[in-house]
């Protein structure tokens, strides 16, 4: 019998998030909302679904029933299910990947199929350069002119991955290999370390005085579908994501040279080697070097390289040559907010609107991260398919948070919230006197994202002027990879906010990374506080942080520029203020 290749969840996720599309393109109801449910749940469990499967516990994944237990084990068993083939097959040749195109909902690829005969995104692409899109019904120049831009971004998802679904991949493969006996120093480098909200492949730096047993445990790593490259020094192999990794072993004397080189990026690269060659040193990935003498300066760690260049260590987050060599040489680079600063959450999701996990269950994850404290901001009525909250519900939610706090105790608080959805004219869809009696209100973007800039810019102003508004929830509404930015001027919106006191979030989850590492800059710029939420949707979620602390240290922000580095009481103070 030929063996099927263990699937990862994400892959499990992505066959169960087709059938879910699939099925709203039939426009079949409810059955989507239940599938995707279950996809994120998979794809953000820590452990192998198939572990989970084999132990008989599929039932403890939120929205598991026995249909979708079944499909889930088919899955396991043979890789592939039987039912998605059939929705395939019943649906015109190419439908499906027309509505992975952004701005391409169900009904407008059926009409290009049906009217165009468009059968791939090669032949969309080629009727939209051809004008031929705009003169369907219910599409105009401007649709075809997006849905240019979103095959184009559509492509170059195929070949970046999310910083988030690529971490944890890494640091299994790094911990595996600095179990190995032969292994002296292993780091991950390139634009990994760099932590990049998105990831072309992935580099590994390690030491060995026998780099050929390193390179045999590396090639036959659990998830490795094939081996591009296998040298004694050096091995390339693609996993069964579709990631290449490559991995590199030098000797002890050359890592730090060689992991500040491999980690680039490689504009940073270019500064510094401008640096030695001021000097007359040659700066490789071997070594920092005397052209005229050959005396290797250093090269053994990557801090001798910066102190040698007359340089303070630069944090590899900070490595994109905008002027972190300057702030070096000044020494004045910022005191970058670490990773277990963050003393709360404040974007969680419970089972009330569209998450997982009830109140207790998403309190108690969070307690055991070490948090003091989260915000439950649950979505507002107006967004229907996340079952947003009415008032009265939601007043039922402060309620229980309530009764849950008091028994509780003190060491560690439910913060009530809500995330309200921004009108296309900037009202909140929640009366104020429900927003006041509320600790946090974030306030977000949900729909109309092709407004114009000019418009779109008024409407977020518009909602922080509401005197009850705390934070604007992930600002450019991007889906990374999927979703370009909404257009708005964030100068004007960070004046605004400065002068107000309203919050700019920091959206940690991966999709999202919303305010980007550049926006983030521009908003410390403007004295703004910025807060961080993982958004979370279920327990796994909110160890999404991590990747939201990394955008901000790309962003060159310190624990003093995020509010929920502080103490609870001090945040409540930042909030009334």
């Amino acid at each position: 019998m030929e063996r099927v290749a263990r699937l990862t969840n994400l892959e499990v996720a992505a066959i169960l998030f087709e059938v879910a599309d699939l099925l709203e393109i039939k426009g079949v109801r409810f059955k989507p909302y239940a599938y995707r449910r279950v996809a994120q749940a998979i794809e953000t469990i820590p452990e192998d679904i198939a572990n989970v499967a084999r132990e008989g516990r599929l039932d403890e994944i939120p929205g598991v029933g026995k249909s979708i237990a079944e499909k889930i084990q088919e899955i396991i068993e043979t890789g592939d299910l039987a039912y998605l083939e059939s929705l395939r097959e019943e649906l015109p040749e190419g439908v499906p990947d027309l509505t992975r195109i952004e701005g391409i909902g169900p009904k407008r690829a059926l009409i290009l199929s049906r009217d165009l005969g468009i059968r791939s995104i090669d032949d969309l692409e080629a009727a939209a350069k051809a004008g031929r899109v705009r003169d369907l019904p219910g599409f105009g120049e401007k649709t075809e002119q997006n849905i240019l831009a979103g095959i184009q971004m559509s492509r170059l998802a195929g070949k970046r991955h999310l910083l988030g679904h690529i971490l944890p991949i890494a640091q299994d493969i790094e911990r595996r290999l600095s179990a190995l006996k032969v292994v002296g120093q292993v780091s991950l480098a390139g634009s990994l370390r760099r932590r990049k909200e998105t990831v072309g492949d992935l580099d590994i730096l390690a030491t060995s005085t026998r780099p050929e047993e390193v390179m045999e445990v590396f090639a036959t790593l659990p998830g490795v579908s094939r081996v591009l490259l296998r040298g004694p020094t050096k091995t390339s192999v693609v996993l069964e994501t579709g990631l290449q990794v490559d991995l590199r072993v030098v000797e002890d004397g050359q890592y730090g040279a060689a992991l500040q080189y491999f980690t680039g990026s490689k504009e940073h690269n270019i500064a510094l080697r401008k640096l030695a060659i001021a000097r007359n040193w040659r700066l490789s990935e071997y070594e920092l070097s005397d052209l005229a003498t050959g005396r290797v300066i250093a090269g053994e760690d990557e801090a001798g390289i910066y102190e040698a260049l007359g340089l303070s260590w630069i944090p590899p987050e900070l490595r994109e040559d905008r002027g972190e060599i300057e702030a070096a040489q000044a020494g004045a680079l910022p005191d970058l907010i670490e990773y277990g600063s963050v003393r709360g959450d404040l974007h969680v999701h419970t089972i009330w609107s569209e998450g997982n996990h009830s109140i207790e269950e998403m309190a108690e994850a969070a307690g055991a991260l070490g948090y003091e404290y989260i915000a439950i901001c649950d979505h507002a009525e107006t967004l229907h398919i996340a079952r947003g909250l009415s008032p009265e519900r939601l007043a039922d939610q402060m309620h229980e948070i309530e009764r849950i706090n008091r028994a509780a105790g003190d060491g560690f608080t439910i913060l009530t919230g809500t995330e309200c959805n921004i009108g296309m004219d900037g009202r909140i869809d929640l009366p104020d006197g429900v927003l006041a009696d509320l600790d946090v209100v974030v306030a977000s973007v949900h729909s109309g994202f092709k407004q114009p800039e000019r418009e779109m810019t008024e409407r977020v102003i518009a909602a922080m002027h509401n005197d009850h508004v705390d934070i604007i929830g992930h600002p450019t509404g991007r889906i990374l990879l999927s979703r370009e930015p909404y257009q708005i001027d964030l100068a004007a919106v960070f004046e605004v906010a400065a002068t107000l006191g309203v919050l700019m979030e920091i959206n940690a989850f991966p999709g999202r990374l919303d305010l980007s590492d550049v926006h983030c800059r521009l908003a410390r710029d403007f004295g703004l506080r910025l807060s961080l939420g993982s958004d979370a949707h279920r327990r796994e979620n909110l160890r999404y942080m991590e990747f939201g602390v990394a955008t901000a240290r790309r962003g060159w922000l310190s624990a003093d520029d995020v509010v929920n580095t502080r103490s609870l009481g001090d945040l409540r103070r930042v909030l009334r203020s």
